[in-house]
């Protein structure tokens, strides 16, 4: 498989959706020729479905370990349907979020293990992995209070749980970093949205250079 996988990563209120909007609008024209932008959970049309399943605050019943099935079947479809053709024809996928919120999401805040969370997973993605992942480094009560102002009184089904969790999911994300120094690189989400941004495209620039090249 050709192409280049880059995703972004972090816990809620890190602000990678927003900084991952602002390297768009820095990317050269030509750059975005050969670029696909996607999300999880979602990116394909049945996986956007489960999106919604997953994150509407009502489904309070939903247990751990379907939330876990569920995100792994929308990697499922998402992976044949739209990452492997794009990494097949050369390009350079952004993926906000992964098989690494899952780890740290349903493993390590829902406590289901990381080694299970890990194996439903490799089922789903035929064992695609990033090339890259940017990583948004923040204390979870900063990026929850981040979530309250900005959004107050919308929080999704896993942004309403407790801080506890959160700082599982915080804690996980950077074992994970510490365990594959090559692929992720940390960036620190405290800074300003403008300073985030620059520090994520000099990333992608030592990484992926040709996407800088001007026509």
């Amino acid at each position: 498989m050709t192409g280049y996988f880059v995703t972004f990563e972090g816990p809620d209120g890190s602000g990678k959706t927003t900084a991952l909007q602002g390297i768009l609008e820095k990317l050269p024209v030509a750059a975005k020729r050969s670029l696909l932008v996607t999300r999880e959970p979602g990116g394909s049309v049945v996986a956007e479905k489960i999106r919604k399943l997953i994150l509407d605050p009502v489904n309070t019943t939903m247990t751990d370990r379907t939330e876990a099935l569920l995100y792994a079947a929308q990697r499922s479809q998402h992976v044949t349907e739209v990452l492997k053709p794009a990494l097949a024809a050369d390009k350079v996928v952004f993926s906000d979020r992964f098989v690494d919120s899952s780890l740290a999401y349903q493993g390590a805040g829902r406590q289901l293990g990381i080694a299970a969370v890990k194996e439903i997973n490799d089922f789903a993605t035929q064992g695609l992995a990033p090339d890259l992942t940017i990583l948004f480094c923040i204390e979870p009560a900063q990026g929850l209070a981040r979530i309250k102002h900005e959004r107050p009184g919308q929080e999704d089904r896993l942004e309403k749980e407790r801080l506890a969790f959160h700082q599982r999911v915080y804690q996980a994300y950077l074992a994970l970093a510490e365990q594959e120094p090559n692929r992720f690189v940390k960036i620190d989400a405290s800074q300003s949205p403008a300073q985030v941004v620059q520090a994520c495209l000099q990333v992608l620039k030592n990484r992926l250079p040709q996407l800088f090249a001007e026509d």
